[in-house]
């Protein structure tokens, strides 16, 4: 089994309760295909660089997923075809940072630290 580390970007009109579908759905095909879900992290609305599909914020999704490669093309499959979804990446790693919150407000970092 490979690491793999995998953000999807959704439109910036996208519910809450239809990011929380996405998260389900992309999920339940890597657990289908044999994989795992190590860590889920919703970054929350963010600026893209430049406009997607006339799309200047989009809500990032980061999965951080065990799985070999048949799964992760599996996935990307599935991604190619959704309406909701702006871009993907997936990215193989060596071994998961799993302490760091890199999206996490300042304030709720402050509040950890004391």
């Amino acid at each position: 089994m490979n690491l793999y580390e995998h953000t999807i970007i959704a439109r910036q009109d996208v519910s809450p309760s239809q990011l929380k579908q996405l998260e389900d759905k992309y999920s339940k095909i890597v657990e289908k295909f044999d994989g795992n879900v190590v860590k889920l992290e919703n970054w929350g609305l963010m600026n893209l660089s430049y406009i997607i599909k006339k799309n200047k914020k989009g809500n990032y999704i980061h999965f951080k997923i065990k799985a070999d490669g048949k799964t992760i093309s599996e996935l990307e499959k599935n991604e190619k075809i959704d309406k909701n979804l702006l871009r993907y990446l997936t990215v193989r790693v060596k071994k998961f940072d799993l302490e760091t919150d890199y999206f996490k407000k300042i304030e709720e970092k402050q509040l950890a630290i004391k």
